[in-house]
């Protein structure tokens, strides 16, 4: 068990630190590291769950959302972006695999629809990025 939680620790931490520098840079998106870290903080470690959901990054970025708020237009653009472009990559590279394009299309559609229709859309705050 103390593995477990140890890969759950350094795992939180490698998505705290990726989700903090998707903060500040535009094309990286802070929240799917920052969910992450929230996840294995909370699987890990009760303390670094109360210290994490305090912080100002968690509370900008992540909050809204967990607590079944949903994400501001920007935050999901941001995201969808992000997405698009990393599919895009893949989708190149598979010119050789007709059914590992289409896959990989089927993900996309689904996970714009998704973010569009089912994820709700909140008014941006001073708070909010």
């Amino acid at each position: 068990m103390k593995i477990k939680k140890l890969l759950y620790v350094i795992l939180g931490c490698i998505g705290l630190a990726l989700g903090a520098v998707g903060a500040v840079l535009p094309l990286l998106p802070a929240f799917p590291f920052l969910l992450l870290a929230a996840f294995c903080f909370a699987k890990s470690s009760e303390k670094l769950h109360r210290w994490f959901t305090g912080t100002k990054l968690y509370k900008n970025n992540l909050e809204s959302y967990v607590k079944g708020q949903g994400m501001t237009w920007k935050t999901k653009i941001r995201i969808m972006i992000t997405v698009t472009v990393l599919m895009s990559i893949g989708f190149i590279m598979m010119h050789a695999v007709p059914v590992g394009r289409v896959v990989l299309a089927c993900v996309w559609v689904f996970h714009i629809l998704y973010f569009v229709f089912r994820v709700k859309t909140i008014k941006q705050t001073n708070g909010n990025r």
